[in-house]
């Protein structure tokens, strides 16, 4: 029997679908009004002083005036607001700072604005949404929902609230989904994330879990929990879980472990979320391609992979874009960020609509050699060195192995399996290689010249990721374990750790 609540919510899934075609056939135009509208509504700003706003009449101007900038470039904007300031990078002070950790800034404070916030929490609705109206099924409504996050519990800086984004989205969980969220309130404030697993276990296990969202890994490690304690399925323990929700990571080289932990295949929805912006959703169950997001007040920007890093790269508009090139995606938004490089790279796989892929990380990348391999070549290539075996991947990471102790210089792979007794190392080794060949031409060169030698597999034991990302204060929330890397660190952890 359809409730009211699935009753209206195939109703407004219908809306939100037709508004979706409307605009997405109308992309490029809104684009180039969302350009311009932002740099009316900053002007007034110090950013927009600063660099000129109220005489920029085109795109090319405003590429001349702005340049591009990552979290540093943006940081002394970011510490005005964080004294007190106001009217700093967009009209008045932020709603919010996101807080996430950085690399080389420490903690990172994303502003989100009173008119940003709806971006976050709207898109997160109208993926949902989207999905109801394509399946013209809400029946997950009726039981509980899982949003496996970090903790809602906000500071203030400047009097402004402070978090991690997925703290701040869950203060803002419509009235109608708050009765059958779990865990509780309590629980999700808990920051030791093991701990945390465990209680959000013992508050789920005996519910009608329907809907389950988190970044997979930290699912599997829910999973995993929930299968020691009853030795069953998932499917077994939540017998109409029928969605899975999940972002920040490529689904792909996780889907077989967690479908065997299921039991079943179960329908799934892909998302795009950051800190700096919520850029696109699965709109189809059947396309991988992530719609591009192009009415909610961001005005994108794209770089070709090989200009990142020169002091004039090539900056390119939507209408640009082609098919199949790796771009660093730019953002300008009413949160105020301005020429921002997120630090990912996308791919698009449909002008019409404007659908793209996440294809990696700026800075996670190997080109040690000179061979600029990135995250999607290797994920494909382990998913085709597992294709034949009789495992399923945990975790992997990739670093290179410039000066070895003897022969030449190799790309080393750390995997953790779900199950090694029967995998044969040299075997995984060369199909993995052979793959990774095929998928960067540069890494061919460098393995049929002579240069590399053929990448070595080192399985790790079991927990080593977990151990290692304990070990740097990421586990769980939204932390995601580095895919690849120019450097070592992980590596020699590893090496240190004896993690073999």
């Amino acid at each position: 029997m359809v409730t009211l609540k699935e009753w209206i919510a195939k109703q407004w899934a219908k809306r939100v679908h037709l508004n979706t075609l409307k605009w997405s056939s109308n992309a490029e135009k809104i684009q180039k009004d969302t350009l311009f509208q932002l740099i009316h509504k900053a002007k007034y700003t110090q950013f927009g002083k600063d660099h000129n706003f109220s005489k920029i009449t085109s795109y090319e101007e405003f590429k001349q005036n702005v340049p591009i900038r990552d979290y540093e470039g943006l940081k002394g904007y970011i510490e005005q607001i964080k004294s007190g300031n106001s009217d700093v990078l967009w009209p008045g002070k932020p709603l919010y700072f996101a807080k996430t950790s950085g690399t080389t800034s420490g903690a990172k404070y994303i502003p989100i604005s009173k008119e940003s916030i709806g971006n976050h929490i709207g898109s997160a609705k109208n993926a949902i949404l989207q999905y109801i109206y394509n399946t013209q099924d809400a029946s997950f409504l009726k039981g509980k929902l899982i949003f496996l996050s970090g903790s809602p519990v906000l500071e203030k800086i400047a009097g402004i609230h402070t978090g991690r984004l997925s703290g701040i989205s869950n203060h803002h969980v419509p009235g109608y989904l708050r009765t059958n969220q779990l865990p509780s309130y309590s629980t999700n404030c808990m920051e030791d994330w093991e701990a945390k697993v465990s209680k959000i276990a013992d508050e789920t296990l005996h519910e009608n879990m329907t809907l389950i969202s988190g970044i997979p890994p930290w699912v599997q490690m829910y999973f995993d929990v929930l299968s020691e304690r009853t030795g069953k399925k998932i499917s077994e323990i939540f017998p109409h879980f029928n969605l899975f929700i999940y972002g920040g990571v490529n689904f792909e080289p996780y889907r077989k472990k967690l479908e065997d932990s299921i039991g079943r295949k179960v329908n799934s929805i892909e998302l795009f979320p950051a800190s700096e912006g919520f850029f696109a959703y699965q709109d189809q169950l059947e396309n991988k391609g992530l719609l591009l997001l192009c009415n909610e007040n961001i005005f994108y920007e794209f770089i070709p992979l090989e200009e990142i890093g020169k002091e004039n790269p090539k900056r390119l508009m939507l209408e640009e874009v082609e098919l199949g090139i790796n771009y660093a995606l730019i953002i300008n938004s009413n949160a105020g960020l301005w020429g921002y490089n997120i630090g990912d790279t996308v791919k698009f796989v449909s002008k019409n609509p404007y659908r793209i892929v996440v294809s990696g990380r700026v800075k996670h990348y190997i080109s040690a050699f000179g061979e600029h391999v990135i995250g999607e070549e290797v994920e494909f290539a382990m998913n085709e060195g597992l294709k034949s075996m009789d495992t399923q991947l945990i975790e992997f990471h990739v670093a290179p192995q410039v000066n070895p102790e003897s022969g030449l210089p190799y790309h080393e792979w750390f995997v953790e399996l779900n199950s090694s007794e029967m995998i044969n190392i040299n075997d995984l080794a060369k199909k993995v290689d052979e793959a990774l060949q095929s998928k960067n031409i540069y890494y061919k060169d460098l393995r049929v010249g002579g240069i590399l030698q053929e990448a070595k597999i080192r399985l790790v034991k079991g927990q080593s990721f977990i151990q290692y990302m304990h070990s740097q204060g990421k586990l769980g929330g939204q932390n995601k374990v580095p895919r690849l890397s120019n450097d070592r660190k992980i590596a020699d952890w590893m090496h240190q750790n004896q993690s073999f």
